[in-house]
């Protein structure tokens, strides 16, 4: 019966038993990969779920078992950290750093890709060196130059600004958030547009297009996966900013992972982890929404569309 399979099996051109083998062996793998996945994905959702539910627990709940469900919704923890924590302020501080500083690093970076990418111009492989030395810059090395460079043009400028107008400004702050993400942004998405053929530009040309036209209606959307991975990485590093907010931001005006933190030490005195664990719900929310609305454009081809 054996050698009659193994017959057949030779006959049909193919091997049964190694077949066989070959489908466990991806079998195996395959259920490695789910577990790993779901491990990963557990460690991740499980302190997330956590501290949501801890952040709608009474005082009291908290000494009787920490880790038992929220008896209710106790919300008085979201009113407490937005309005007596000043939350809602540095929620409405970092939102409007993080927009702007996201809109000035694209409004500049898009362009300066596309021209490094598409032409030839004297001095470009030495831009291109500068450009790709600023991603060994780690901007919390330079931090407190950035600061001491403000103060001095706030003094020189005394006689117009008496009180200082580099040095806690949120427009400012928004300005050195972009200028210190551009080199990786330029570098990002300098070699996605070195990618993408030159049949699309010269089908362009041939219509009339303009090469500003070229860049901005088919450059851009080609370059859509790219665009939000830099938007992503954006986000998530002018968010979750602490060094250079605390640095630049001396005043009341601050943003919200600084506001997370004197929180955090408020909360820890007066032991009401409820509002404390709110303020990191609130911190939380924005990054997740984020994500979810950009990860579809993460996983586009920039080839979608190709050339006919």
């Amino acid at each position: 019966m054996t050698a009659t399979a193994a017959s057949v099996g030779k006959e049909s051109g193919t091997n049964l038993p190694e077949n066989r083998s070959i489908e466990d062996r991806w079998s195996v793998s395959r259920i490695f990969k789910h577990v790993v996945l779901i491990l990963a994905a557990a460690s991740i959702a499980i302190p997330t779920i956590w501290v949501i539910f801890a952040s709608f627990k009474q005082k009291s709940e908290f000494y009787r078992n920490p880790w038992a469900l929220p008896k209710g919704l106790f919300l008085q923890n979201y009113v407490d950290a937005f309005v007596d924590a000043h939350m809602g302020q540095y929620f409405i501080n970092s939102i409007l750093v993080t927009a702007m500083a996201m809109i000035l690093s694209m409004a500049i970076a898009l362009p300066a890709a596309y021209v490094l990418a598409r032409f030839e111009f004297p001095g470009r492989t030495l831009l291109n060196l500068c450009i790709q030395g600023g991603l060994f810059i780690n901007v919390n090395y330079i931090v407190v130059p950035i600061f001491l460079m403000l103060v001095g043009w706030d003094k020189a400028l005394v006689a117009i600004f008496p009180g200082g107008f580099f040095i806690n400004n949120i427009f400012v702050l928004a300005v050195v958030y972009a200028a210190t993400s551009l080199p990786f942004c330029i570098y990002l998405l300098e070699d996605y547009f070195a990618a993408i053929p030159k049949d699309y530009e010269e089908a362009a040309e041939i219509d009339g297009a303009s090469h500003f036209t070229v860049m901005v209606k088919i450059f851009f959307p080609m370059a859509a996966p790219a665009i939000s991975t830099a938007l992503l990485f954006n986000f998530l590093s002018f968010w979750n900013d602490y060094i250079i907010s605390l640095t630049l931001m001396t005043g009341k005006q601050k943003t919200l992972q600084v506001g997370l933190l004197n929180l955090m030490t408020a909360q820890k005195a007066a032991a009401n982890y409820g509002r404390l664990y709110a303020g990191m719900v609130i911190v939380m929310v924005p990054v997740l929404i984020f994500y979810a609305v950009i990860q579809k454009k993460l996983l586009e081809s920039n080839t979608q569309g190709g050339i006919k």
